[in-house]
């Protein structure tokens, strides 16, 4: 829009000017204030586009990392429509129900747990579990091999402290026995004898640690952090046997099993849901939890519980491939091979001069899971830097740069998505 006699629009005539753009007026009316501050009336275009790349938005995870969290880890497929639900009222009864009741449930039959209850994320089961069984300095005993630090700077002792519970660190960081645990036992009761799976990291070498099996001989609670979230190790939702990569990965029924009294993992990591913390195990301990004033600040909301309820009942139905995370990992290099080979020649049918190739890739589970293990995948590989480029697409594409090419990993991308991915190369 011009200005008049050198001077700038007005506010209100220049965020008129941009209502093409979709963008509520309050926002438009900001972006309007901006340029004429800035005096980049000019690049008004410019700055709706870089506010409309602010908001949350669909993208196509081309970069191979199965749970990658800054594109919000596991991939759901869960829409509802706009309706009440009985969130916290009983049906049979007509009276105020729970919460907690329909997705416990759900999970502790998964699991072989007696009971369940959701909060929002792992990191609030720890809080909640420690505050509601070592609250008020109760001792809880850990290796200090897993003094974890996750992502974002969070650290297993600043939770623990968080919580009211005293921690008693035993062990060293790389041998750790019952004998330690005993011995701190020896010293004063135990509230809690804590396992955490070191997920994000490996220790390797001269190395010793006290699996679950040997804490349960201790006359204490167990809580094992399990942290990834694999239900069942046996996988019985899949066709094939369980995925090699997944050898040696901690699971809910199995770690109940050995002894644990309760376990701690994430709902969107290996178990394909919404971002959640599921607490299961004794149905005593899960009450205790549910009855503590936090358990009310961490509890999820309606949507949460109603996406992992649909993950939950896929489970219980054996059907992986209605999990967008299963379904995406353990498709065939062969079936990935092929889409690649497909978009490949659609696209060098209308841009012939366009470097491109089909390549073996490497896939990562990612999101603190299994480090260092690889899945073997296939992409393509376009000589040149597109990322830029292909963020900024109305439904942006996430590749990533390896060398002197942009590779673009078949392994997360939903075949669905495949004929985007064509005309963002085409461009």
């Amino acid at each position: 829009m011009s200005a008049t006699a050198g001077r700038p629009p007005s506010v209100d005539a220049l965020a008129r000017s941009l209502r093409a753009s979709g963008l509520p007026e309050p926002l438009l009316v900001e972006i309007a204030r901006d340029a004429i501050a800035t005096g980049r009336t000019g690049d008004v275009d410019l700055l709706v586009t870089q506010r409309k790349r602010r908001l949350l938005t669909s993208v196509i995870n081309g970069t191979g990392v199965l749970l990658h969290t800054n594109l919000g880890r596991a991939p759901i497929g869960v829409s509802t429509g706009a309706s009440y639900s009985n969130l916290e009222f009983d049906l049979a009864s007509g009276k105020r129900g729970s919460r907690h009741g329909a997705v416990g449930d759900l999970i502790a039959t998964a699991t072989g747990a007696q009971a369940a209850l959701v909060v929002n994320n792992c990191a609030g089961a720890v809080l909640l579990v420690l505050a509601a069984l070592a609250g008020g300095g109760g001792r809880v005993a850990i290796s200090r091999g897993e003094l974890v630090e996750i992502g974002g700077g969070f650290r297993i002792p600043d939770v623990m402290a968080q919580s009211g519970a005293t921690m008693v660190e035993v062990g060293t960081t790389n041998r750790t026995r019952l004998a330690d645990f005993e011995r701190a036992q020896a010293d004063g009761a135990l509230a809690v004898a804590l396992h955490v799976h070191r997920s994000n990291y490996r220790i390797e070498g001269f190395t010793e640690s006290v699996s679950i099996t040997q804490l349960a001989s201790l006359d204490t609670t167990v809580v094992a952090d399990i942290g990834s979230g694999l239900l069942d190790a046996a996988c019985p939702w899949l066709t094939t046997a369980p995925p090699s990569w997944l050898n040696g990965e901690p699971a809910a029924r199995q770690s109940l099993a050995a002894g644990a009294d309760l376990v701690l993992f994430s709902g969107d990591k290996l178990l394909g849901g919404p971002q959640s913390g599921i607490i299961a195990g004794d149905a005593s301990l899960v009450a205790a939890c549910a009855a503590h004033p936090l358990a009310r600040a961490l509890r999820p909301g309606g949507l949460v519980l109603s996406a992992l309820q649909t993950v939950l009942l896929a489970y219980l139905h054996r059907n992986g491939e209605a999990l967008p995370f299963w379904r995406m990992a353990t498709t065939p290099v062969t079936a990935l091979t092929q889409r690649a080979q497909s978009v490949a020649e659609q696209v060098l049918a209308r841009a012939p001069s366009l470097r491109l190739t089909v390549v073996e890739t490497e896939a990562v589970p990612g999101g603190g899971t299994l480090p260092g293990v690889t899945i073997p995948s296939a992409g393509l590989s376009v000589r040149g830097d597109h990322t830029e480029a292909l963020r900024a697409r109305e439904r942006p594409i996430i590749a990533r740069v390896a060398g002197p090419h942009t590779v673009i990993d078949f392994r997360t991308i939903d075949p669905l998505d495949d004929a985007e991915v064509v005309e963002a190369l085409v461009g």
